[in-house]
């Protein structure tokens, strides 16, 4: 479904509407914007940086804008860098974070990517780049709507057995603690955890703590 499509069936912004105020509502629809969102909508790409010097945007990244007197939430800048790295996946600390499985405060972004595929590169917010193979970077992915920006992060079940996987990382104490946290908070079930164990070839590792919850 186009984006021009998607606004007109929510009742957002009819064609009638003066430029600017199309592009603000795509701007509330959507929460961060790109010039080239204003391809569908038929309008130059320049007048967005426009609306920016006029006050009515903020610039939060290179080529990314979001409405001056737009609410800032937890976790706008997990959304910005999914804007940015849409084939990126949040993992490790901030997906904890993400699920409320850790008392860590994560100070960079952690992101998963192919193997193959080269690191961007975005001064701010910071990254923690991890690259995984197709099966795990797969598994697992939910897809969360964060300031109006779609954001793939791991599953909790998922997000464990990361941790346990790079445990080297991010230490095997934050490991237990979101296994148990997990558990106990029943954001997953023993299946789930044991299947995404699997997937990350950690079910070895993992056994002995799995086997001292039940």
């Amino acid at each position: 479904m186009s984006v021009v499509t998607d606004m007109v069936r929510h009742k957002l912004t009819p064609s009638s509407l003066p430029k600017w105020k199309q592009v603000l509502a795509l701007a509330r629809h959507k929460g961060i914007l790109r010039p080239r969102d204003l391809d569908e909508l038929g309008i130059a790409r320049e007048y967005l940086n426009k609306l920016h010097q006029e006050g009515f945007f903020e610039r939060v990244g290179r080529g990314l804008y979001r409405l001056t007197d737009g609410e800032i939430g937890r976790f706008a800048q997990i959304a910005e860098i999914a804007k940015r790295v849409p084939k990126g996946v949040i993992c490790l600390i901030s997906a904890l974070d993400f699920h409320e499985l850790t008392t860590q405060i994560p100070h960079q972004i952690w992101l998963a990517i192919p193997p193959k595929d080269r690191a961007p590169r975005i001064p701010y917010p910071p990254l923690r780049i991890i690259r995984l193979a197709e099966r795990p970077l797969h598994f697992g992915v939910e897809t969360h709507t964060i300031d109006g920006v779609d954001v793939k992060v791991f599953s909790a079940a998922k997000t464990v057995a990361d941790c346990f996987k790079f445990r080297n990382q991010v230490g095997l104490d934050v490991a237990l603690e979101a296994l148990r946290d997990c558990y106990r908070q029943k954001k997953a079930t023993m299946d789930q955890l044991w299947k995404a164990a699997e997937v990350c070839r950690m079910t070895n590792v993992m056994r002995p703590y799995l086997e001292s919850l039940t």
